[in-house]
């Protein structure tokens, strides 16, 4: 038992050693094509994987990652999306969206509400061909609302990347277009919390436990958490400087609460992004340094193990002609319901056709976001393989569409009414 246990680590040390190397090569040669590293690691992923590798003969994917070998390696991965969903909802910029609430709700809640209506369409068309994961069968509710959430996601994280190489982060075009994914991104994870009390609930009974423990925990975390959270930080921070006891409370709490949450039924990612909304924002400034960026860092180097091990899931060639019609079908509707709901949106608030069409195109990227809600998709038993491989290839279309299909060239600076003062925006995430 001793020597099979230590083949596995080793294996899955190996696995890691793998994924880095490949990721790493695979990331600048896309780059010029401008995309963000999370396509280069995916598509690293679906290479090592299936689709390419084992079309070759001896089934390498399987010796290179065994199963056990790849229950490790999504152990490891467990840690850094754990983390980095901590710093999402840390870092949701509120101020943003209370500033220009009224165009960003309109381009946000278009954005959300249209392609969510086309998903939940299309999912109904869907469902009698993906209603069975392994021996159990899928209720159509929940497949349906799943769907329906997944089509309506923005990957805020590389939407701001894109934004950021496109130089477009002092424009009103990059500025009310990370607003409206900010915004998106908290209404997603409510969304998909929703689905997921669904999903997990055998009838209406184990639906209203599941509703009420979240409720409490909910409760529990704003009002007993936060403020023993902030009395901690502010106590273990001195002279702008903060104590290296820390980082470590912080990633325990994180943890800690991802497992309660997945305890009350739902994925483990609700918990951390949750304890996320309720970390001080106050001295952000001060805990940047010493634990914003460490955390950075270590998903820096883990997300790459996530990225790679969902391409190592994806089968291209199980799909068949029937799958390549479906997968049609997606893309298409994925791409119009974001574009045309967040650009017609955006023209309605008095942009240009240019700008709105630039928004519908950044708010059309996927990624990072959306390959964690399909995970939590198939841990809920809602998504067959076939369905989860359509879904990452979606994703994959529609984030790689932006890098070369949004213009380089510098619009016009964001106005008065748009501009927000750092001093404004710190008083506004501290509140």
């Amino acid at each position: 038992m001793a020597q099979s246990t230590a083949t596995v680590l080793a294996e899955t040390v190996a696995g890691v050693s793998v994924i880095l190397v490949a990721g790493s090569l695979l990331v600048p040669v896309l780059r010029r094509l401008r995309q963000p590293p999370v396509i280069a690691e995916i598509v690293a992923g679906i290479m090592l994987g299936p689709s390419l590798l084992g079309l070759l003969p001896g089934d390498l994917p399987t010796h290179l990652f065994p199963q056990e070998t790849r229950l490790g390696l999504s152990s490891i991965a467990q840690v850094g999306i754990l983390l980095f969903m901590f710093l999402i909802g840390w870092e949701a910029d509120l101020g943003q969206i209370k500033a220009r609430r009224t165009t960003v709700f309109s381009i946000s809640l278009s954005a959300m509400a249209l392609p969510f209506g086309t998903g939940v369409a299309l999912a109904y068309w869907l469902y009698n061909d993906h209603a069975t994961v392994g021996d159990h069968e899928v209720g159509r509710t929940a497949f349906v609302l799943f769907v329906g959430t997944a089509m309506a996601i923005t990957a805020f994280p590389v939407l701001a990347r894109i934004i950021q190489e496109h130089r477009l982060q002092h424009t009103r075009v990059g500025i009310l277009a990370l607003a409206s994914a900010a915004m998106d991104d908290v209404v997603a994870w409510c969304m998909l919390a929703v689905v997921s009390m669904v999903a997990v609930s055998s009838d209406a009974g184990h639906l209203l436990s599941v509703v009420g423990g979240s409720l409490l925990y909910l409760a529990a975390l704003f009002v007993v958490v936060r403020p023993l959270l902030r009395m901690l930080v502010e106590r273990l921070t001195r002279n702008d400087v903060v104590s290296p006891r820390l980082l470590p409370v912080i990633a325990a709490g994180v943890f800690v609460s991802g497992y309660a949450t997945h305890e009350l039924g739902l994925d483990a990612i609700f918990g951390a992004f949750v304890f996320g909304l309720i970390m001080p924002r106050g001295s952000m400034k001060v805990l940047r340094s010493q634990v914003n960026v460490p955390f950075e860092h270590i998903t820096t180097l883990l997300m790459p193990i996530f990225f790679i091990t969902t391409g190592l899931s994806v089968d291209v060639t199980a799909l068949g002609g029937t799958g390549l019609l479906e997968l049609l079908a997606i893309v298409g509707i994925a791409c119009f319901g974001k574009m045309a709901g967040a650009t017609g949106a955006a023209r309605l608030s008095g942009m240009s056709w240019r700008e709105s069409s630039v928004i519908g195109l950044l708010m059309n990227t996927r990624g990072l976001t959306e390959l964690i809600i399909l995970n939590a998709g198939v841990s809920m038993g809602v998504l067959d393989n076939r369905m989860f491989t359509m879904m990452v290839l979606m994703a994959l279309i529609t984030t790689a569409m932006a890098g070369p299909l949004v213009p380089r060239r510098a619009y016009a600076r964001a106005d008065d009414e748009l501009r927000i003062d750092d001093a404004v925006f710190e008083e506004a995430r501290a509140k």
